[in-house]
């Protein structure tokens, strides 16, 4: 002690042994003098002397400027007693949270603060702790799935979720001016009440309903069916209720669809039953169309065999397609050595154009050949753009142009002329195709009209010419590779066009129909989905 006036085995006693920080702090050295054992330890010095010799002469985590220190003094010196939380700065490093109870005193003429510790470190572990827990319970309150809403005994709803405003239309946090009962039907209101009054006077954890089926009331008056949970807790001993609630519209409407799915079964199956029997007569009927169906497969296959045969003559028809113009070139080369007069420049000029057009039908075969070849491996690609359709089919109109036979005309009908966004090229190729077949198998005198509407992503085209026809079985067969119609024989062909274009058509994602009748004429119908370009 600083005098020996105080300086007593009781007072020694109360100092040394009190729990916690005790100091004496010399206002005129401005450090302490003397600290019992429990105030060094709690600071982490090692000795009482370790403390009086630290050089920093500072607890506080934050040393105070020479002017709040005054000001501190001062108030200590003027109301004798002070206490303020602060932030310690232990010898550990680990700062703590401690109240500073400053009591002045003077002795021996000198002005001394009594300083006590008390460290409030577990008290803000503590708040932590609740903040956290609130932190949490807030987190799961507000973001549940179901409705929530807390009560009082008198049914005065003092807390209700996001969801719970949600399920009732109500504006955020409006519900805590209401009673619970403003949210059930007014038919039950008054039952609801007693129901309650029931509840607290033995309350416990348990479903609400029991087998009947509840409502809850909208804000707008609407009412939609509920499954309700209720729980209790008590604060301060006044009992609150706490209501789980869910909105149950989307599984009623589930149960009823299953009831009447249920319904539809039941009379499905009744409908079975009574079919049973026509069903067990109808097996024998059936049994009388297997053996049909047998026959026919053994015609099927004589079918197939045909087929083959029809392939192995087309080898020989395709050395014939080849032949003939070759043969026309040959001819016409040597008939041309023997015109060599000028005045006979007539003569050579047509064996020249017959010359042209025989090398033109064998690049038109060997361009089907090909096409084939590109098709079958993949590398031909619908390439959509712009395409003015008129302009099209003029263009497609002009390649076959010098394929008509006398007095042969081919009229043409568009509806539109909206630009449309697809592969020109496949498309051109398809109509020269067409064309090409409707003149080759129509006569001299004869029409061909090609017909073009489109709108709503939707383009149809149709060819129909006045030629020889296709009969209903050849038809089945049109659109495979190598076949040729029976009547068609002796007309020059490779049976590969209209498999062409129904594999162009694939690519385009459109449709081909035909309708044909021997010696009457064919109309071949192409339906093909189209876009309009952002630009058009």
């Amino acid at each position: 002690m600083p005098t020996t006036l105080y300086r007593n085995p009781l007072t020694e006693i109360l100092f040394d042994q009190a729990p916690g920080f005790v100091g004496l702090y010399d206002l005129a050295q401005g450090w302490f003098t003397q600290v019992n054992t429990a105030g060094y330890q709690l600071l982490g010095y090692p000795s009482a002397q370790a403390l009086y010799d630290d050089p920093a002469r500072t607890l506080r985590t934050e040393q105070l400027t020479a002017e709040e220190w005054n000001h501190l003094r001062e108030r200590v010196q003027r109301e004798g007693r002070y206490a303020v939380e602060v932030e310690m700065r232990p010898q550990s490093g680990d700062t703590f949270w401690a109240l500073m109870d400053l009591t002045s005193l003077t002795l021996d003429g000198k002005a001394y603060f009594l300083v006590r510790l008390t460290s409030t470190e577990p008290l803000h572990m503590a708040e932590r702790r609740l903040a956290q827990s609130v932190g949490r319970f807030e987190a799961v309150f507000a973001h549940a799935t179901i409705g929530i809403i807390v009560c009082n005994r008198q049914g005065q709803i003092v807390l209700a979720n996001e969801q719970a405003h949600q399920q009732f239309g109500y504006p955020a946090d409006s519900l805590l001016q209401f009673g619970i009962e403003a949210l059930v039907p007014a038919a039950v209101s008054g039952h609801h009440e007693r129901l309650r009054e029931s509840f607290n006077a033995n309350p416990q954890v348990r479903a609400m309903g029991h087998n009947r089926d509840l409502l809850a009331r909208r804000q707008d008056g609407s009412e939609f069916p509920v499954e309700v949970s209720l729980s209790h807790f008590k604060l301060e001993d006044e009992l609150f209720v706490v209501a789980y609630i869910i909105d149950i519209t989307f599984k009623k409407d589930a149960e009823r669809e299953l009831i009447a799915q249920r319904q539809r079964v039941e009379h499905l199956n009744a409908e079975l039953e009574r079919k049973v029997t026509d069903r067990t007569h109808a097996l024998e009927a059936t049994l009388a169309q297997l053996e049909l169906r047998t026959r026919e497969l053994t015609q099927a296959l004589a079918a197939e065999q045909e087929l083959g045969e029809l392939k192995s003559r087309f080898v020989s028809m395709a050395s014939h397609e080849f032949r003939t113009p070759l043969t026309a070139v040959l001819t016409s080369a040597t008939l041309i050595e023997k015109y060599p007069a000028t005045e006979q420049q007539g003569k050579r000029l047509r064996h020249l154009e017959r010359i042209r057009t025989s090398v033109k039908h064998l690049t038109d075969i060997l361009e089907e050949f090909l096409s084939v070849g590109r098709i079958e491996e993949g590398r031909v690609q619908a390439q959509a753009s712009r395409v003015e359709l008129p302009a099209l089919l003029r263009e497609a109109i002009a390649d076959v142009e010098g394929l008509r036979k006398h007095s042969q005309r081919i009229e043409m009908q568009v509806d539109n002329t909206d630009p449309l966004w697809l592969d020109a090229s496949l498309l051109r190729k398809v109509l020269v195709n067409l064309l090409s077949n409707a003149l080759k198998y129509s006569g001299e005198h004869t029409t061909v009209a090609v017909r073009a509407n489109w709108g709503a992503g939707r383009l149809t085209l149709s060819v129909q010419d006045a030629g020889i026809g296709i009969s209903a079985e050849d038809q089945e067969h049109l659109f495979e590779r190598f076949f040729r119609a029976r009547n068609a024989t002796n007309i020059p062909g490779t049976g590969l066009g209209l498999y062409i274009i129904a594999r162009y058509l694939d690519l385009l994602g459109g449709t081909i129909s035909l309708h044909s009748r021997l010696n009457v004429g064919t109309t071949v119908t192409l339906t093909i989905p189209y876009e309009n370009h952002p630009a058009d």
